[in-house]
């Protein structure tokens, strides 16, 4: 699992349902939902 910052809880949640993408400069980012409540969280992992 992989961590991120909630921006609505305030905290570092593990994160629900994460996918792979990549943002327009190419530099790949997990996407997924916070477990506590609900909501997107993102993280970036950087370029491959």
């Amino acid at each position: 699992m992989v961590e991120a910052y909630c921006v609505k809880c305030k905290k570092t949640v593990q994160m629900k349902d994460g996918k792979e993408s990549k943002t327009a400069r190419g530099t790949t980012m997990m996407k997924g939902k916070c477990p506590v409540c609900g909501t997107t969280v993102c993280r970036m992992m950087g370029k491959k």
